[in-house]
């Protein structure tokens, strides 16, 4: 566990990819590290957009037990699907 005393940071890290079919993935990871570097809780969302149009949002909450080990706690995940014109 941190101590009172200790700074919290927040960490961003964006990527991004795109397939040669043309899907779109972004990939943003955000963390909770302490001054020790140890990351205490973390909420990553993978956006993909397929070449047809649909939209894939998966956000997983994670926190890190007494271990250090991060654990899921959260998932969502939403799905559009394409609209035809």
């Amino acid at each position: 566990m941190t101590d009172d005393n200790e700074e919290l940071n927040e960490v961003e890290v964006v990527t991004s990819a795109v397939g040669d079919d043309g899907t779109v993935v972004v990939d943003d990871l955000r963390a909770i590290v302490d001054d020790d570097g140890n990351v205490l809780a973390t909420d990553e969302t993978i956006a993909v957009e397929g070449a047809d149009g649909t939209v894939v949002i998966d956000e997983v909450l994670a926190v890190a037990d007494d271990d250090g080990e991060l654990v899921p706690i959260e998932e969502d995940v939403v799905v559009v699907d394409a609209q035809d014109d």
